[in-house]
């Protein structure tokens, strides 16, 4: 006679459960390092963004000998200009920041005296802060 032998087939839930918990921690690893990028990659990104804004005030400045008011000039025709605006200059979704907040629009700049500033207020939203915070001003 021939006595079958126990053969497992599956793995039991202790094994099961070992390896969850260092597939979690594996995860747990990798994924803070990725949430770091992706912040300095908005950080990164801010600057880069600014200059489609930047050449479409400059447009606005040619085609009109002044610069707008607000950033909403760009997109639709400020009264009084009817004749030598020229626009749109931009898309409305281009005046947001990596973060989706807008960017900020000074026509008498005091970072930049003399010309404009445009700010993004970092991920917060507000002024100042450090790190992913921190304010991003144009050149």
């Amino acid at each position: 006679m021939k006595r079958n032998k126990n053969i497992r087939k599956a793995f039991t839930l202790v094994e099961l459960l070992v390896v969850i918990v260092i597939i979690s921690l594996l995860a747990g690893l990798v994924g803070s390092k990725y949430i770091g990028q992706i912040g300095r990659a908005k950080r990164d990104l801010a600057k880069p963004k600014m200059a489609p804004i930047e050449t479409a005030i400059d447009a606005f400045f040619l085609n009109t000998g002044q610069y707008p008011s607000t950033l909403d000039d760009l997109i639709t025709c400020p009264s009084g200009l009817e004749n030598v605006w020229s626009g749109p200059y931009l898309k409305a979704s281009q005046l947001y920041d990596p973060w989706k907040n807008p960017y900020i629009y000074i026509p008498e700049g005091s970072i930049n005296p003399g010309s404009y500033d445009l700010i993004s207020y970092g991920a917060d939203g507000t002024a100042g802060g450090e790190g992913d915070n921190a304010d991003i001003y144009n050149d």
